[in-house]
């Protein structure tokens, strides 16, 4: 990905919203009497890479902290809840992403994908005003229609002061609680269950998410390495085997929002190795009850520069993967008519938890979201296969890095 430019030459607010049906050729923006700028987006940045993106349009080094600062990202840092569900505004890139599939497990009608992010732009470092712009929020959503064939998705962006009284866009210190405009993602503490609201034009997503499991802490108790260099990690936990209920829209129609959900959040000040050019990532939630993450960073070459994840059987101990116990070998591909980029959508996936195939549910889901942030990624619903090549879980797969290398800038 090639890095944007710099962050004055997009107009953030007042709040922007971007809506498409692939395949959508990219249009020039347009101001509406409101003053947003509502415009196609030909698809959406992944959630990583959103975020990396957003770090890299400000272009700005971040003051350091101290480790004492309890905003740092550290080993041995305890994750506190439910302050650790809301946002960390001192780290400079974090988000919620919300992923789950709808239907019977034996035929899975809709797969769907929400995603807010915050990135501390660097912009307004040592602004005291209370209107300066501290931090670029981002939210997207995308629903898969597999009888149809269609993959919708859409996209916000805004400013956010930091202010608890943002009217275009908040993240709560508190606990999830996140929005942009009238897209919100929030966590009600009294029943454990996330309520997600995405009104996007040809989609709207209106879901009540019950968590079903305790919360499952990645790497070493919520510390997750991210690369070779101890500085490369995040803090991240994830919310497996959400129960999903609510009202899933497409094209006017309602459906009730029967299945199965992921929640991961994750905060961060670096991630990326310099050698790593894209990344391979998985999360499965096994109809056993059990969680399953695997994810690799690639070298230019195709090798793996670092590895990790972790399976939990229902009511178990978390089994943390090392580097070297993680292994993704592609198999079929599928070559995009739009970027020409070439996809695995067919991988074996060997871990300490056993040899599995992850196969995509349909090959269409690149997002192109050039006309946006410049990132071209495929992220989309897939099955899990065990022995005999039999069904055992339903998830999501990301790749990113296959059309152009990841950058910084």
């Amino acid at each position: 990905m090639d890095a944007p430019g710099p962050a004055t030459s997009m107009p953030l607010s007042p709040t922007r919203t971007m809506n498409s049906t692939p395949p959508f050729p990219a249009q020039p923006a347009r101001a509406s009497d409101k003053g947003h700028a509502d415009r196609p987006a030909g698809r959406l940045p992944t959630r990583r890479a959103c975020l990396l993106a957003a770090t890299a349009l400000a272009g700005l080094s971040l003051p350091a902290r101290s480790q004492d600062d309890d905003s740092a990202v550290r080993r041995g840092r305890a994750l506190v809840f439910p302050r650790d569900h809301g946002a960390h505004p001192g780290v400079r890139t974090e988000w919620w992403y919300l992923t789950g599939w709808l239907g019977s497990e034996a035929a899975p009608t809709h797969g769907f994908q929400l995603t807010f992010f915050r990135s501390r732009s660097g912009l307004a470092e040592g602004n005291r005003s209370r209107f300066a712009a501290r931090h670029l929020l981002f939210a997207h959503a995308a629903v898969t229609d597999l009888a149809a064939g269609r993959h919708l998705h859409a996209q916000r962006i805004t400013r956010w002061t930091g202010s608890a009284d943002a009217a275009a866009g908040h993240a709560s210190v508190a606990d999830a609680d996140v929005h942009i405009g009238p897209w919100s993602l929030r966590r009600d503490a009294a029943s454990a269950r996330y309520l997600a609201l995405l009104p996007a034009g040809d989609f709207k997503l209106d879901l009540q998410l019950q968590r079903s499991q305790p919360l499952l802490l990645q790497g070493d108790a919520g510390f997750s390495r991210k690369g070779p260099d101890e500085r490369q990690a995040s803090h991240y936990y994830s919310e497996p085997q959400l129960q999903v209920g609510g009202l899933v829209t497409v094209d006017g129609q309602p459906r009730p929002a029967g299945g199965r959900a992921w929640l991961d959040h994750e905060w961060s000040d670096e991630i990326l190795h310099p050698e790593a050019v894209g990344w391979d990532w998985v999360g499965f939630n096994l109809f056993d009850g059990s969680a399953l993450t695997a994810f690799r960073l690639r070298r230019a070459d195709g090798s793996a520069l670092w590895a990790g994840g972790s399976f939990r059987a229902a009511g178990g101990a978390v089994r943390v993967f090392a580097a070297d116990e993680v292994h993704f070998t592609a198999g079929r591909r599928w070559v995009s008519p739009g970027s020409s980029a070439s996809y695995p959508v067919v991988w074996s996936l060997q871990t300490p938890a056993g040899r599995f195939e992850v196969r995509a549910l349909m090959d269409a889901q690149e997002l192109d979201s050039r006309a946006s942030t410049g990132t071209i990624y495929w992220e989309g619903l897939s099955e899990l296969l065990g022995a005999g090549g039999r069904r055992i879980g339903l998830g999501y797969l990301e790749l990113t890095g296959y059309a152009a290398p990841l950058k910084l800038g």
